[in-house]
Parts: structure tokens; C-alpha cells; sequence
């Protein structure tokens, strides 16, 4: 999986300046510029067409697709909504350092895809949800939980994944291109704005699919001829073990590659991904990314039916079985092509290559792309990291508008009318957008490369308490908000304490004595998701004990045990019903607003009753048609059955 946590695991950040590195700009051929040109029209046309047939006028038309939406476009959405230009930057670079124990990330997602369709998506259906902060709400009761997970959901959305996306598109375009940095940035954020405003989550889906097929293909296309200079997989083994730089640092072995570089499980307590941590700790905070995360359940609720959020799943696990190859070992090729610029340990060598002292692992996957691909290809490659960058981006603001609309701004103004929401959501993407483009400033500063991978780490640090939580509501009835609430802060508090650990003490480079604490030296980031887990769970627990439970008769359809209650619910949050008359409604003035209302769908019969009322459709949600049902399942075990072979194979 790609949790913005790929650099993390071992690979160096480079800092960006707007001016290329020395030597690295190239100048795009006739042929190059003719499919980039190609590739843009071609996301227009299909980002026009599906806003042109989306129900945009409508929450649900606008934020879920109106719930109409297939196994093939949600499965291809899922995958191109986690792979951003970061994981083909941070992934293949940690490759180049580290080996293939990484892609392991990749190979999680399986496992928590197949449970995001079969346990989380039925409770969230029949709950009738829209947002995530809005289950837990209906789940616990109260307002503090919702608000607090909104929040923290759009600041991590915000400072980890726009920032990590910008970041490696840039780079990207910088190193391949020469690219001016802000005038190439605020181009593909305006492109990407304009379909994500004026089409919702359809537009959102069905790009990504089309993002999804580019992806594939031209990554596909690097890896065959990749792999074809070094002699296919047995040449990878045999040059990788052997590329190191020419220029080392005395009496340390940091230049070598790992001894164990082609094996995914590594010793539990000397290595970089510990294979305990890898299968058990990873599955931690893949649970909140796959499974309670809005950017990627949003997707599967916009399904027309639980059998197609399912298939729509297991499609996703199958295309995450493919960065491994077209991502991870074209980054090892790297290293073996180029080991004095990829693999560089020196500072002052490495300061000169890519601009970071603490290596230039990360330049792998970009270096690739302008020295082996032939004209044509390599505007396909371009294609490729912008079709990354921006479906992932528009992800983030569908979602992050979609929480802040309906989390935020209705629960202060409860007697919102539907086009006021519609055009507060749009709003907000255009705020997120001038946010992405003010905080380019503040990745070029860190030019040592040292924020990149803290911010990766926030995501470790945070996410476990909140995965506690989510399984909790899911599968104990017993949990109540106190509970939920105190078992989030005390995860909070344990999980910031760390972080401020790991941004008061540097990472040793090579050759230099590691100084910090034992809290951060010896226990890995995977193993310390665990314990904040185990803690979660045990706050929780001790504190829903000592308070009153709530009443069954608040929980019908919220837990996996009453999925498919049909007893009435009290819910414990009623949402108040906006009563603002549609003769009251703001009416269309002049041509330029009529225009504007026009272009985000907002014309015609709008309702001015509230969003959020699907009570009435929740009893009949989970029910499936059992020749589906059945092909759901047999695909779903034949893909765990393959990824149970690659972990083995590879192990």
C-alpha cells in the first residue's frame, strides 16, 4: 500500500529548488509534446463527459456519485487515488536503498481491500453515512468525536498527501523537464480543479480510471525495457548486489546493498522493516488508510450495490499487486545502472547530485525515465507522473470537500439549503487549491529532504488510535463515546510525543554514531503502531467499562452483529432538517451567474431539503444477488491465494 509512508521506510529526500538541478533538465521532443498534448485532452474530454452525466445538483449526486457507480471505475479508483507521484518517487527510491521489503506495503493492501468489502462497507451502508466522522457520530453519539476526526483528517490530508504529491511531481517535472516549478504546478492544480469542481465524485471516478490505464500502461512500458538492460530478473539480482558508488564513506558498509535486499521478511530486530512489523503493524495503519479513511470509502459507498463495492475492492487488490514490479524493482534497475549517483553516501557527493546531503535515492525512478526512455515514451512517462499527481490530488479535495461541507460547515449552519452546500463544497476545493500552491514555499525550504520523511511519519503516529477506534465501533457494541473519545486523546498525546522525539533528533548519515534515545533508535515505527494500538484498545475498553452503555436500541445497523436489523433506530445525533422555502432560494440573476450555476450543475429544480436523510433506503442496501455474491467471493479468496504465493515466493 502507498500510505504516504513509502519514503519513510528508508529512502532520503531530495529538496526542490524552481530551477532545475544542474545537467538534469532535458528538452521534450516533437513527439514527447504531442502525446502530453494528447493526454490532457483526453482527461478534458473525459472529465467534461462525466460531469456532463453526473447528478450534480444533489449531496448525494455530488459527493457519491448518486450512488450509481461500477466495480470496474471504483476498483480502478481505489488504485490511482493512493498512487500518487509519490510512490512511484518515495517507493522506487526506497527500493533503490533498501531492496524489495517495501513493496510489501503494496502487497498489505490485499488483505485490507478484501476487508474494506466485506465488513467495513456493509456497517457503513447500512448505517447510511456519507463521511466517516458522520459514522462515529451516529456510532457514539455526541459531537466532539466528529469534529475532532474532521479536522484532523483535512490537516493530515493538507501537510501529508497535497504536500507529498506536489513534492514528487515536481521533482518529477523538474529533473525530466526543466520546468519553471510554480507555472507547471499551478497548471495541472487549475486542470485538476476544474473537472473536480465542476463534476463531483463522477468526474473524480471516472478520470481515475482513465489515470488508471495510463499508469499501468507507460509504468509497464519502463519496467520491460528496464528490465531488459540488466539482463531480466536474474541480471536485477546479480548487478543490484553489486552497485555501489564509486566514491565511499572509510570504514562503514552503508555503500553495500542489504544482504537481504530480495527477501520481504527481514530479521525482527536489526531490520530497516522488521518482518513482524511488516505483517502486523503495517495491517494497522492500512486499516485506517483502506478502511476508514475518507478519500478511499467514499469510493466504495458511491456504489449502486454492496456486490460492486466488493468487486470494486477486489479489483483494487489485484492493481496493487503491480507496483512491486513496475515501481519498486525498476528503482533497484536504477541503482544497478547508475550506483554513483542513486546509490551515493558521501554528503558532499550527493549534495552535488540531487542537492540533499543525506542521499539521492529518490532521484531512482526519475533518472530512469530520462536516460532510458526513447522519444515518445518518455512524454508517455510524463503522462504517467501527471496522471498520478493529479488523481490523487483530486481525490484529496473531493473528500476533503466532502468532510468539510458536511461535517463542518452543516453542522454550523444546520438550515444550509442543498445549492448552499453544493457551492460551499466548490468553494472549498478552490481554497484547498491556493493552499496547495502556498505550500510549494515551504517544501522548497526544506532543502536537507529532513521534512519530507517526518511528515511521512505524522501519518504513523496518528493513525492507530484512530484504527482502534473504528474497530471498536464496528465490532464491540460496548464501546460508548466516553470511551472512544479518551482512548483518541490518550493515542494523540502518546503519538505527538513521539513525533516531537523524532523531530528533536536527526537520523544519523553514514558513518556517524546514533545519539538518539532508545525509544527511537530501537523501537521501529511499525512496532510502535502496534503498541498505540494496544493501548487504544486497553483505554477504550477500561473507560467504556467504567461509564453506562448505550442502548441497543441507538445501535441497530451501526455494528457488523445488527447489519441487518430491520428494528427502528433512535439515533443519538438527529440531524436537524433545513427548512428554508425553495421560493426563498437565491434565483439566478444575470447571464455570467447564470452561466457559473450552469457549469456546476446547479440549474434546474434544486431541492432545499437537507442532505444525509437515507434512512429510508438503508433496510434493502445489503441485499445481493447470489450469482454475484458468489463470484464476489470466489475472486476475493483467488486473490488472497495469489498474494499468499508472492509473500511466499519472495518471503
Amino acid at each position: 500500500m502507498s500510505i504516504s509512508l513509502t519514503t519513510a521506510a528508508g529512502s532520503s529526500s531530495s529538496g526542490i529548488t524552481t530551477a532545475a538541478p544542474p545537467g538534469t533538465g532535458t528538452s521534450l521532443d516533437a513527439a514527447d509534446i504531442a502525446v502530453v498534448v494528447v493526454y490532457f485532452v483526453f482527461v478534458m474530454v473525459v472529465g467534461i463527459w462525466s460531469s456532463a452525466r453526473a447528478n450534480r445538483s444533489t449531496v448525494r449526486g455530488y459527493f457519491l456519485a448518486g450512488r450509481s457507480m461500477t466495480w470496474w471505475p471504483i476498483g480502478a479508483s481505489l488504485m490511482s487515488s493512493n498512487v500518487g507521484s509519490g510512490l512511484f518517487i518515495g517507493l522506487a527510491g526506497t527500493g533503490a536503498a533498501g531492496g524489495i521489503a517495501v513493496g510489501g506495503f503494496e502487497w498489505n493492501a490485499a488483505w485490507v481491500l478484501v476487508a474494506l468489502g466485506w465488513i467495513f462497507i456493509p456497517v457503513y451502508i447500512s448505517a447510511g453515512v456519507v463521511t466517516m466522522p458522520e459514522y462515529l457520530a451516529k456510532r457514539f453519539g455526541g459531537q466532539r468525536i466528529r469534529i475532532y476526526m474532521s479536522v484532523l483528517s483535512l490537516i493530515l490530508y493538507v501537510f501529508t498527501k497535497i504536500s507529498t504529491d506536489i513534492f514528487s511531481g515536481a521533482m518529477f517535472i523538474q529533473m525530466s523537464l526543466g520546468w519553471d516549478l510554480y507555472l507547471s504546478t499551478g497548471v495541472l492544480l487549475l486542470v485538476t480543479a476544474a473537472y473536480t469542481v465542476a463534476g463531483g465524485l463522477t468526474a473524480v471516478i471516472y478520470t481515475d480510471a482513465f489515470q488508471t490505464l495510463i499508469m499501468v500502461g507507460g509504468a509497464f512500458a519502463l519496467m520491460f525495457i528496464a528490465f531488459s538492460k540488466v539482463g531480466w530478473y536474474e541480471g536485477l539480482v546479480e548487478s543490484y548486489m553489486s552497485a555501489a558508488p564509486s566514491m565511499t564513506v572509510a570504514n562503514t558498509t552503508c555503500h553495500l546493498p542489504r544482504r537481504d535486499a530480495f527477501h520481504l521478511f527481514r530479521d525482527p530486530v536489526s531490520g530497516d522493516l522488521p518482518w513482524p512489523g511488516l505483517v502486523f503493524g503495517l495491517t494497522v495503519l492500512a486499516t485506517w488508510v483502506w478502511c476508514a479513511d475518507q478519500v478511499i470509502v467514499q469510493r466504495s459507498l458511491s456504489a449502486k450495490s454492496l456486490s460492486h463495492a466488493k468487486g470494486g475492492s477486489v479489483l483494487g487488490g489485484y492493481l496493487k499487486l503491480l507496483p512491486m514490479f513496475f515501481v519498486v524493482m525498476p528503482g533497484m534497475i536504477s541503482r544497478s545502472l547508475f550506483p554513483d549517483e542513486v546509490a551515493c553516501v558521501d554528503p558532499a557527493v550527493c549534495q552535488i547530485v540531487c542537492g540533499a546531503s543525506v542521499g539521492c535515492s529518490n532521484i531512482a525512478y526519475p533518472k530512469l525515465v530520462v536516460e532510458l526512455m526513447p522519444v515518445g515514451l518518455r512524454g508517455l512517462m510524463l503522462a504517467v507522473m501527471l496522471a498520478a499527481l493529479m488523481s490523487s490530488l483530486t481525490s484529496i479535495f473531493n473528500s476533503s470537500s466532502t468532510l468539510f461541507t458536511l461535517d463542518l460547515y452543516h453542522k454550523a449552519r444546520p438550515t444550509a439549503s442543498e445549492r448552499e452546500l453544493m457551492v460551499v463544497g466548490r468553494v472549498f476545493i478552490l481554497v484547498l487549491v491556493c493552499v496547495s500552491l502556498l505550500w510549494i514555499p515551504v517544501i522548497q525550504t526544506a532543502n536537507s529532504g529532513q521534512l519530507f520523511d517526518y511528515i511521512q511519519s505524522v501519518t504513523s503516529f496518528l493513525a492507530p488510535p484512530i484504527t482502534a477506534v473504528f474497530l471498536m465501533a464496528v465490532f464491540w457494541p460496548r464501546a460508548n463515546e466516553q470511551g472512544a473519545f479518551w482512548g483518541l486523546m490518550v493515542g494523540l498525546v502518546v503519538g505527538l510525543s513521539r513525533m516531537v522525539l523524532e523531530f528533536s533528533y536527526e537520523t544519523p548519515s553514514c558513518g556517524q554514531p546514533d545519539g538518539r534515545p532508545a525509544v527511537l533508535a530501537d523501537v521501529h515505527y511499525l512496532y510502535f503502531a502496534l503498541i498505540l494500538l494496544v493501548l487504544t484498545f486497553l483505554i477504550i475498553a477500561a473507560v467504556s467499562w467504567a461509564t453506562s452503555p448505550i442502548p441497543k436500541e441507538h445501535l441497530y445497523r451501526l455494528t457488523w452483529w445488527s447489519r441487518h436489523s430491520r428494528e427502528p433506530r433512535i439515533d443519538l445525533t438527529q440531524h436537524p432538517k433545513t427548512s428554508v422555502p425553495a421560493s426563498l432560494l437565491p434565483q439566478p440573476g444575470s447571464c455570467w451567474r447564470r452561466g457559473v450555476l450552469r457549469l456546476c450543475g446547479l440549474t434546474g429544480d434544486i431541492s432545499a431539503s437537507g442532505p444525509l436523510d437515507v434512512e429510508h433506503s438503508e433496510l434493502n442496501s445489503l441485499q445481493e444477488e447470489p450469482l454475484w455474491r458468489r463470484v464476489c467471493d470466489v475472486n476475493a479468496l483467488l486473490l488472497l491465494a495469489v498474494n499468499v504465493f508472492l509473500w511466499g515466493y519472495f518471503a
